[in-house]
């Protein structure tokens, strides 16, 4: 018993310092990026981005206030992006297609950093995901059963006074870079107790084989595993520190950040949509579909330019 506590003290002694690195690395991007996009909604900014972009939502069935929705998923998470389909009180049609959209394109500034931080190019990053929101937006536009809807919505800022909006602001950003540094350690704890006590192992040689179906190395079990189920900016700190000890090389890691750009954070993202009424499987399915498919394609990149 003695011995069980001493290793489980070792390994939190060897988790945090990492845990905190990453934490600060993370505050210090959330922070900012948030409160420049409280501005940028204050000063109506991002209202006015979406009437020059709403054109292009309109090709694919979809009212040009989406773009409204889009751009705001882009700059903030998806819990802002809730708050915006509940304002605007969209068909439940037109809002799963953008949910899934948003799914894929949300938190651009911050997760950008993190993919590059990972080894992949943050230009590759930003088209692919973008790119990716549109396809699939388009696709299940046309395989989805109803009618587009021909928009008609307006939305306007939630304050009219900047002091109001920062003193709501404060609890929010409060709230999420306390959950960064809280879940942020808990991971890193959970992952050196699985390694020291051998249980990570038992846990990956499951996922072999659909690592292999989607295209992606073993060795990427766990990460994959942790960036489907809390998502691309809490699992970071696992993800930089396998890319720090080189327990996956940068070749291996952009692979999965192909998979995870697209398909990540399955369980609690796509679970603040149910209060709109959308389908699970719709906001889940399509992703690890497209994800994969993507995946495949970088691998057939990879080796032709290898010849």
């Amino acid at each position: 018993m003695k011995d069980f506590k001493n290793r489980l003290l070792m390994c939190v002694k060897q988790a945090l310092p990492s845990g905190i690195k990453t934490s600060i690395w993370l505050i210090k991007l959330t922070l900012p990026i948030s409160f420049a996009v409280l501005l940028l909604d204050y000063f109506g900014l991002l209202v006015l981005m979406a009437e020059y972009t709403s054109p292009i939502f309109k090709i694919i069935g979809l009212p040009g206030v989406a773009a409204l929705v889009l751009i705001t998923s882009i700059f903030t998470n998806i819990y802002s992006v809730v708050a915006v389909l509940t304002t605007l009180a969209l068909p439940v049609r037109d809002g799963t297609i953008l949910a899934v959209m948003c799914l894929i394109s949300h938190g651009f500034l911050i997760e950008t950093a993190i993919l590059k931080k990972t080894g992949s190019s943050a230009t590759r990053m930003l088209l692919l995901r973008l790119t990716s929101s549109f396809i699939i937006g388009a696709i299940l536009n046309f395989i989805l059963p109803g009618n587009p809807s021909d928009g008609g919505f307006t939305y306007q800022t939630q304050h009219s006074d900047l002091t109001q909006a920062i003193i709501s602001w404060l609890p929010q950003i409060g709230t999420t870079l306390l959950k960064i540094v809280i879940l942020v350690n808990i991971l890193l704890i959970v992952q050196r107790c699985l390694e020291e006590f051998g249980i990570l192992k038992y846990l990956i040689k499951p996922l072999s084989p659909f690592m292999r179906l989607m295209g992606l190395p073993k060795e990427s079990s766990f990460l994959w595993m942790v960036g489907n189920t809390i998502g691309l900016a809490y699992g970071s700190a696992v993800m930089i520190q396998k890319v720090d000890e080189g327990q996956l090389n940068k070749k291996e890691c952009d692979l999965l950040n192909h998979h995870l750009s697209i398909s990540h954070s399955q369980l609690e993202d796509p679970l603040l949509f149910l209060s709109l009424g959308y389908s699970m499987p719709i906001l889940i399915i399509p992703r690890v579909l497209f994800a994969i498919v993507v995946v495949w394609l970088r691998r057939i990149e990879n080796s032709l330019r290898k010849k």
